[in-house]
């Protein structure tokens, strides 16, 4: 079996690299290559370009680095189209996906979306062009196959990796031990993102905010979990923007942060979600290119950008936005969650249900749909 991949950044890696694992089980000389990041290549898989090459953030990131991408995804192309795998699974990362899908399905190339886009929340026009691109698409939230069905799309609800691989009890002593925190440490988990764009903007002011909470409560402690050969650009971040506040530094391990911590201040994207099946009460904050936000809020179609809060039809996190994502608000909502035992252990309950409905072994039930759309 000889499958094609792309993810285009670490949560897509993160979902793939999950994806893999059911693959290989099924298929053991499996053979996997494309465009992956760290977890895929733990997973065997050989990554002829890194996915950080594709981890650009809103439309004026995008338009900087358009031409390398443009490259890349025709050279891609042209590769697999000589090599013609069995089947090309492009897992999130629709604007780079959607089109290289399109290209192999024509050429009568398998091709399977991991992720439905999120057509419910902006930019329902991509699922006209989903009907052109893939043969199947796997979601990760149970409302999704609805909405493509309607459009012309096969697709299956195959669950969250995340909810399977995070236990529905979170490892708080372990990961505090792990982390070298004190059972009662009061911890706050800063989770600025994991690109370098997204950092740029919304590290300082989730800094800035530590450096609030710092002097209003100086016993808190501050965990930042900074990704893969991102250290260089965050320790400057810090030294500039946290005032004075304890910041430390982890190497990767996000998962024993969130496990670990009291609240996190967290950047809007997957990270929400885990966040939210560790049962950790968070305040959402996101900021980009101005240009970027303009074009993004023209295409919203709902009040919440946080997955907990979509999922939830409603705000049970708060979320901060933009102009509205600076240090005063975060902080104060930050302390409003450390003040509120009671809103804490009912969110822990209501994420606690959220966590069961997205369980599904998603690894096989992905490969089982993967295995029909090869045998179709």
């Amino acid at each position: 079996m000889r499958l094609a991949m792309v993810a285009g950044e670490a949560s897509g890696d993160l979902l793939a690299g999950l994806l893999l694992g059911g693959l290989r089980r099924r298929w053991p000389a499996l053979r996997a290559a494309g465009i992956g990041g760290p977890r895929m290549a733990e997973a065997g898989f050989d990554a002829w370009w890194p996915s950080e090459r594709l981890a650009v953030h809103g439309y004026a990131e995008a338009l900087r680095h358009y031409r390398e991408i443009s490259r890349i995804r025709a050279a891609l192309a042209e590769r697999l189209l000589a090599e013609r795998p069995d089947a090309l699974i492009g897992v999130d990362a629709p604007d780079f996906n959607l089109g290289l899908e399109k290209r192999l399905k024509a050429a009568g190339v398998k091709t399977v979306h991991f992720v439905c886009p999120s057509i419910w929340a902006w930019r329902g026009g991509r699922a006209q062009k989903m009907a052109a691109s893939c043969d199947h698409v796997l979601c990760l939230f149970p409302f999704e196959p609805e909405l493509l069905r309607a459009h012309g799309v096969a697709a299956t609800f195959v669950g969250h990796p995340l909810a399977d691989a995070i236990p529905l009890v979170p490892p708080r002593a372990a990961s505090r031990a792990a982390l070298g925190l004190a059972p009662d440490d009061t911890v706050v988990a800063l989770l600025p993102g994991s690109r370098r764009a997204e950092i740029r903007y919304i590290a300082p002011p989730f800094l800035e905010a530590a450096g609030l909470l710092h002097r209003r409560r100086p016993g808190l402690r501050f965990v930042l979990p900074v990704a893969p050969g991102l250290a260089p650009l965050v320790e400057p971040l810090v030294a500039a923007h946290a005032g004075g506040a304890p910041v430390e530094l982890v190497q990767g391990q996000s998962h024993a942060v969130l496990a670990a911590c009291d609240v996190t201040l967290i950047a809007s994207g997957t990270a929400t979600l885990e966040a939210a099946l560790f049962k950790r009460p968070m305040v959402i904050g996101y900021a980009m290119h101005p240009l970027s936000w303009q074009i993004m809020k023209r295409m919203r179609y709902q009040p919440w950008v946080g997955l907990p809060n979509i999922l939830s039809h409603e705000f049970v996190v708060p979320e901060f936005l933009q102009h509205d994502c600076c240090a005063e608000p975060l902080a104060a909502a930050v302390a409003r969650w450390l003040d509120d035992e009671a809103g804490r252990a009912a969110l822990a309950a209501r994420f606690e249900q959220l966590h069961l409905g997205l369980r599904r072994d998603t690894a096989r039930s992905a490969t089982d749909a993967i295995a029909q759309v090869l045998s179709a």
